[in-house]
């Protein structure tokens, strides 16, 4: 279902997908090698991949603005 979902998005507009996992990974939440293969092929064609790293940003901004509410 999340393949044809991604398909038909795809087709008419942009799709945005987050994920903290490398596609190397995707077989741990997706049983199907072949399904996974196939979303990776779909969302990865004509694709624009951000890494940010492996470090948590909404982790770190947390910290961050709660030592700067403590703070003051």
């Amino acid at each position: 279902m999340l393949f044809q979902i991604i398909t038909e998005r795809e087709e008419r507009a942009s799709v945005a997908i987050a994920t903290n996992l490398p596609f190397s990974e995707w077989g741990t939440v997706f049983p199907d090698p072949r399904l996974v293969a196939a979303i990776v092929d779909r969302v990865t064609f004509n694709a624009h991949i951000i890494e940010t790293g492996t470090k948590s940003y909404r982790l770190r901004t947390s910290r961050t603005t709660t030592r700067t509410k403590r703070g003051t």
